[in-house]
């Protein structure tokens, strides 16, 4: 098992993002985490990273890496590619690519910077412009290039689509599973649930800094639970209320589990 996660809690100050969860991800997956806006799925991967203080255990191939810095973490092989593409706006297209390698100790750059051009031509086409010059189709090319050539184990991507045009989304989908092909794990935090349960071996269901539900792909897609909350015709997967639902799609999907609990 690459990474499990045991009994974490997260808050700011005395709001509790995250409490009590337990994960996992095995080596070579896919796995998702889906749910509506608020429901903790950022405050889970910042904490996994690093970038707040947590309880619980958080064993990163055999090693407890809970509040350890996030440089210390992103060296053992756990990177986080944040929401916002994270990149450095001032910098060229080739310094942004420099410094994902910037923990880095091995004589692969070359390679690796050659494969990241290989998936990318047009950010090759454009190494030498500022990044602040990119679309945004580009700047996320460029976020998963970056994350190439820090060369993960595991790869935790935060909200990849969005901002991005439905063409641009499914190539997207499609270099993450060119990724995962190329060896590296993915834990992926994304609001577009259908993609993301297309694309992912397994997920879980976050509401109010819990996990809801969690299992393969193809039984929470088929789940009459997460259809009618994040997949159905009504369902509003960019994290909107549903139309008649100004409490959003928390509250219907609370709903939703207290019907089936009766």
């Amino acid at each position: 098992m690459m990474l499990e996660v045991t009994g974490l809690e997260a808050n700011y100050g005395r709001i509790a993002a995250v409490r009590n969860v337990s994960l996992h991800v095995n080596q070579g997956e896919i796995v998702a985490v889906i749910g509506a806006n608020g429901a903790g799925k950022t405050t889970l991967l910042r904490s996994l990273s690093g970038l707040m203080k947590v309880k619980g255990r958080i064993s990163f191939r055999g090693e407890d890496i809970a509040n350890r810095s996030p440089d210390t973490i992103s060296a053992r092989g756990l990177f986080h590619m944040p929401e916002g593409r994270g990149i450095l706006r001032r910098m060229t297209v080739l310094e942004n690519l420099e410094m994902g390698a910037f923990l880095r100790r091995d004589g692969a750059l070359g390679s690796d910077m050659d494969r990241v051009f290989q998936r990318f031509p047009r950010l090759l086409e454009r190494k030498h412009q500022s990044a602040a010059t990119l679309s945004g189709g580009e700047q996320q090319m460029l976020a998963i290039g970056q994350a190439i050539m820090a060369r993960p184990k595991l790869l935790m991507m935060d909200e990849p689509s969005l901002g991005l045009a439905p063409l641009l989304v499914a190539d997207l989908f499609e270099t993450i599973r060119h990724l995962r092909e190329g060896g590296i794990t993915i834990l992926l935090v994304e609001q577009n649930a259908r993609q993301a349960l297309d694309c992912a071996d397994r997920a879980y269901v976050f509401e109010l800094g819990q996990v809801a539900l969690e299992g393969s792909s193809a039984q929470l897609r088929d789940d009459p639970r997460v259809y009618e909350a994040y997949l159905g015709s009504t369902a509003q997967i960019n994290g909107s209320s549903p139309p008649g639902d100004p409490d959003g799609a928390n509250s219907i999907f609370q709903r939703i589990k207290e019907r089936w609990a009766r």
